[in-house]
Parts: C-alpha cells; structure tokens; sequence
C-alpha cells in the first residue's frame, strides 16, 4: 500500500488535477515504449536484497520509471518518492499515487528536517525510498549530500538507476527533462549497490557523496 507522509503542506485543487493527468499521460505514454531491463529486452524485476534500499535517479529521467515500477523494481516491494513541498511536489506525488508509490514531502530547500526524518521512518517501517538526489532544482547532475546522511543513518543501500534513451525529446528546463519520443527504446540498468560507511570523516563523507555522482553521471547518454 502506498504510504504518504502526514503534513501540513497544504495541495491546490489544481496541482492534484494536474497530477492526475501527467499521471495517465505517463501510463499511456509507457504502453508505447519498448524497454530494455538490464540488458535483457522486457520488463523484469531485478535481483535486489530484501532490505529497504534508497533507488537513486536523476531528476530529468523520472517521467520513465513510474509506469513500469511494479514490474521492476518495486516488484513485491513497498515504496515512497521523495518530494519537494512546492505545488509542483503535489502535481507529482499525486501522479506517483497513480502507480500505488507513496509520498515524503520535502526537499534540500524546503521542510529539510522533515524530509529526512520521513525517510527515515519509511526505511525503517520496510518501505523503499525513490529520490531523485540533484532535485528539486539542481545543480544538474550534482548530487546533494542528503541521501548519503540518509543511507549512513539506515543502513540502507543506494542503488543508482541509470536511464538511456534510444530516442527523445530534451526540454528546456533547469534539468533539461528528458521524455522518449513514443515506440523508442528505453534502456534501464539498476547499478550495483553503494554501501555507506556510518563513521565517515569530511573527506570520506565527500569522496563517496562524489563516488556516488560519478557512477549516476557514467549511466547518461547526454554528456
């Protein structure tokens, strides 16, 4: 069952519709597509421990993965997306609802605190963690040091998701969003998983957060 974390942050009318509606147009959009899973032409779960993880992806490449979640790597698993508390965080919460993922509100701007203690409590109550680690607004292809504290808190392994599109449209936003052009190839890989030592020092603590955002940056195929 999806699992929304319980705020004050207060959702428009109008963002919820709107995340409906990227909602179905992503479920539409994916019956198009024609996916790769690990090499392997399909939809297929990939092996991956029993223990909640923390599944890490860059920002622009999220409209892919929703739709073909339950199949992959959500496969028998309970799982929650990391969102910002802006109205945008409710238009996507609200779409990700529509794939049975639940909702943590927050982000490294707004409601911080909050965020990491919901995730926190998520991973520890078995649910997995989806974040998007140079979200809500950028740098691009930087990844911030949040998920790192949160995987040294846990235990909690992160597990990059490297996205690469046969063909695709790049729009003109701070992330440049990617969307697939409908009946192109979308090759999925879930990396190896990154354990993080609970007693880094600054100088550790930063060459793993960089370790982290060179394997997700060797995954692009727009670099």
């Amino acid at each position: 069952m999806a699992r929304t974390q319980s705020t004050e942050i207060r959702a428009s009318r109008g963002s919820r519709l709107a995340g409906y509606a990227a909602g179905y147009v992503m479920k539409l959009w994916g019956l198009t597509l024609r996916y790769e899973i690990n090499g392997k032409p399909g939809v297929s779960a990939p092996e991956i421990a029993p223990a909640p993880v923390i599944f890490a992806l860059w920002h622009n490449r999220i409209f892919t993965m929703p739709p073909i979640w339950r199949g992959t790597g959500g496969k028998g698993r309970k799982s929650v997306v990391l969102t910002s508390a802006s109205r945008d965080g409710t238009t996507l919460a609200t779409a990700m609802s529509m794939f049975g993922l639940g909702a943590i509100r927050g982000s490294s701007s707004r409601r911080a605190v909050s965020a990491l203690i919901g995730m926190k409590k998520a991973l520890r109550e078995g649910f997995d963690v989806c974040v998007t680690p140079d979200g809500p607004k950028g740098p691009r292809y930087e990844v911030q040091p949040g998920v790192i504290k949160i995987a040294q808190a846990t235990g909690a392994e992160i597990i990059p998701i490297h996205i690469r599109y046969g063909s695709a449209w790049r729009l003109k936003t701070w992330d440049l969003f990617v969307i697939p052009k409908p009946f192109s190839r979308v090759s999925i890989v879930f990396d190896k998983p990154h354990r993080i030592p609970p007693d880094l020092d600054n100088d550790g603590f930063e060459a793993t957060r960089i370790a982290l955002e060179n394997c997700l940056v060797d995954g692009c195929d727009d670099l």
